[in-house]
Formats: C-alpha cells, structure tokens, sequence
C-alpha cells in the first residue's frame, strides 16, 4: 500500500470520528437542555436575562412643579428617560401640564413612559423651513442655512434633497447640536449628498416619540397633539412619520394615548414586531392613523378609535400575522387598506364607518408577480356601514389576491342603494371565499368581476 494511499484511509478514518464525537456532542447538548431543571424562583445574576418579577422598580416624576425633574420640555423628560434607563429600567411618570416639544422624546429599553391621560399633553411646536445653501456631502457633519431665524441648538430637524446621480430623494433625521450665525453642526453626519443641485431643505419635523431599536418600552395615558395647523411636512409624505414612530423595536406596548391633529401619521411602525396598540384614540390626522409598517410581524391593535384621517388602519408592505380586533373606524377616506405582502392577517369584530371611498381595501400591487399580493387575510365578523360615494365598496378585493376569506360580516348602506357594492371581487383573484355575510341596501351585495 502507497503512503499515499494510507493517508487517504487515515484521514477518511479522522473525519469519520469527528463527525461522530460532534454529533454526540450536539445530541447530548439538546437532550440537556430539554432535562435542565427549570428555575422557579430566580436570582439577579450578572447578564442572565431572567430575572425575578420584582415588585417595585424605580419610578421617577417629571412635572411643571414639584417633581423629581421639574420642567416642560422634552429635554427634561428625555434626562428622566435616560436616567431610568442607566439603572436598568422603571417608570417615568409625567404629571399633568402641557410639555412644549422641540424635538424627540427618544425611548429607551425596558422604560415605561406613564402620563395622567387628558391631563398631561405632549405638543409639538411650530415647525419653520429653510432652503440650505452650501452644498453638503456624506462626510459633513454640518449645514449652512438660508435663514437660520427660528432654529435652535437642540432643535430636531429633517433635511430634505434630491439626489444629485438621480436616485431619488435623500431624507434624514437629525439634531442641531452646535452654531455659529449661520452655521448649524450636526449630532452625526449628512451620510447623504446635499448639492445645491438638488434644491435641499431643512424643518423642524420630527415624531414626538421616536424608538429606534429598543425593546419591551411601554407608552401609556398621555395626550400627543401633533399642532396640525401649525407644522409643514417638508419631505411632503415621502418620510413615514408619525407622533410616535418605531424603527427595528420589539415588544412595544402603546395604550391609553390620545393622538390628535398629527401633520402626518399618528402611529407608525416598521420592521418591529410583536407591537401591541390597545385603547388609543386618534383623530383629525392628515395621512394614516395606525401604520404597521414594513416587515413589522404580529401587530395586535385591538380596542382603538381612530376618526377622521385619510386612512384608518394603513398595512404597509410585508405587514404580517397581525391581528386587528374590536376598533371603530369612523369618517376615514379608507376604513382600512391592504397591500403589498401583507399576508395572514385577522381582520375581526371591528366597526368602520362612513368611510370616503371604501371600508376595507385591498390596494393593488406595482408588480405584476403575485407573490407581492396581500394572500390569506380573513376578515371576520366586521362590522362595515355606508362606505364611499354613490359607487363606493365595502370590502373592495383587487386584482391578484389569493385564499382570503370573508365570513360572518354585516355590511349596511343606509343611504340610497344607486351603484354601491357590498363585496367586490377582482378579476384576476383565487379562491376567494364569502359566506355568512349579511350584506344590506346595495345596489350588488356581491359583485364578482370574475365572472364577468
């Protein structure tokens, strides 16, 4: 036998008995973990992430008067937040007043921001706009404004521009943290091109609430007015805002909060997820009052109210396995819309009334793929009354959808029948399922462009 030949046998011997000391290694580790013991009554060990329920933790006021953090900014309630949040997480409870924001309250981890309801009202002030005018790239780090009047250090501001190579609209959040005349730093970098050549702007916008990659936050009992008639969206829409805003957060509970007069969305939420909104109000919003945004999985709203806004409930792209339940809809463009991926969602026991053009909408994709259609909703036991104009729709399916399922709903119109329609299925839809439904005073309880 060739040395070679010998090493090739060795060698298949080695991996041989590798393999098999790993996967007992990999076995042993699996049948442990479903033996080890579970800890009922816990201890606090340095970086083991469970702990007891400790019954007290650390609560700290922030109020007008007598408080641990006295003053009506949204500085002094983000010092209370980020000094909870250094000892490891607790409440901090605003008393009543009206608190004048100039930028974000910025969450934090494992904080509970807790008001006294109608009593404590987080406002946000006047917004201004200027035009920019030296040009910016990626790597500055500050902005030179046209009119700096009604800037403040400390302000939160969004910029706004074109980009130069034709990619579309740059937009981006920051602080004014430094200034001299004319002359604003910023708290981090442009990362974005800011030529002249692309007509930059910059607002005071911002959510009076932002959670950026925290968790286990809870929002509850206050008041946010989002001052309508006094603030401009600079960017015009194209930035998802709203006066409480998530990016990339986990298990975020907002309940009991009244938002009212928002410039842009009340409530808005992207790729976050297990995100619980339960007895809110939101009302006289310009643009959408509940926003699961992109990629956010397992929303539950349950038990809210949302009035007179362009839209309800606004499912953004790839908002999946939600559950909305028991809210009323009242005098929205659209009840409710459902888009692109938005997939496996129960729509249940919910009012949505007087709606402008549709009660529950199913918007067309761009693509043509049907793999981007919102496939297997079920929308269950609604409750869908006098929707849209004289040719409105109370439950409107699109083009593309598959195995949606509409079952036990009461659609009313108590106005003249002329051409609405009760349920109005695409042309191109599959396995569309509609049963059990009461459907009231339309011109067509179901309208099935299928077999037209």
């Amino acid at each position: 036998m060739s040395p070679f030949t010998l090493h090739r046998i060795r060698r298949r011997q080695f991996l041989r008995t590798a393999s098999g000391l790993a996967a007992g290694v990999l076995s042993a580790r699996f049948a442990g973990a479903d033996e080890t013991p579970r800890n009922t009554n816990p201890r606090a060990i340095s970086g083991d992430p469970v702990e007891p329920d400790w019954r007290e933790r650390l609560t700290i006021t922030v109020g007008p008067g007598q408080s641990d953090f006295a003053g009506t900014t949204d500085r002094v309630i983000q010092a209370a937040v980020d000094y909870v949040a250094r000892l490891g997480g607790g409440t901090v409870r605003i008393l009543p007043g009206i608190y004048r924001l100039r930028n974000s309250v910025f969450l934090q981890s494992r904080v509970r921001l807790q008001g006294s309801g109608a009593d404590s009202v987080l406002i946000k002030e006047p917004s201004v706009a200027t035009k920019l005018t030296v040009d910016g790239d990626h790597w500055d780090q500050e902005v030179t404004l046209a009119d700096p009047g009604g800037f403040q250090v400390g302000d939160g501001v969004r910029l706004v521009a074109k980009d130069p190579f034709g990619r579309g609209t740059s937009i981006i959040q920051r602080t004014l943290v430094a200034a001299s005349g004319h002359r604003f730093k910023l708290d981090r970098r442009l990362e974005e091109r800011f030529h002249l050549a692309g007509d930059p702007a910059i607002a005071t916008n911002f959510a009076l609430l932002q959670g950026t990659h925290v968790a286990d936050v809870v929002v509850e009992n206050l008041t946010i007015d989002g001052n309508k008639t006094r603030n401009a969206m600079v960017d015009r829409g194209k930035f998802d805002d709203g006066s409480i805003r998530l990016d990339g957060c986990n298990r975020i509970t907002v309940r009991e909060v009244t938002v009212r007069n928002f410039y842009c969305d009340g409530i808005v939420w992207g790729i976050s997820h297990d995100v619980r909104v339960e007895q809110c109000v939101l009302h006289d919003g310009a643009r959408f009052g509940l926003h699961p945004g992109s990629g956010s999985q397992r929303s539950i709203l349950r038990g809210n109210r949302v009035q007179r806004s362009r839209q309800g409930v606004y499912f953004c792209w790839g908002a999946q396995h939600g559950l909305i339940e028991q809210n009323a809809i009242e005098d929205c463009s659209y009840g409710m819309t459902i888009g692109h991926r938005d997939s496996d969602n129960l729509i249940r026991d919910n009012d949505v009334r007087r709606s402008g053009v549709a009660g529950i909408h199913f918007r067309p994709v761009a693509s043509d793929s049907k793999a981007f259609a919102p496939h297997r909703n079920r929308i269950e036991q609604n409750r869908i009354s006098d929707s849209g104009p004289e040719n409105g729709v109370a439950i409107d399916i699109t083009a593309g959808v598959e195995a949606v399922t509409i079952s036990g709903n009461e659609l009313r119109e108590t106005r003249r029948p002329l051409a609405r329609v009760g349920i109005r299925i695409g042309a191109d839809t599959r396995d569309i399922r509609c049963r059990d439904n009461r459907i009231e005073g339309f011109a067509a309880e179901v309208s099935d462009l299928r077999k037209e």
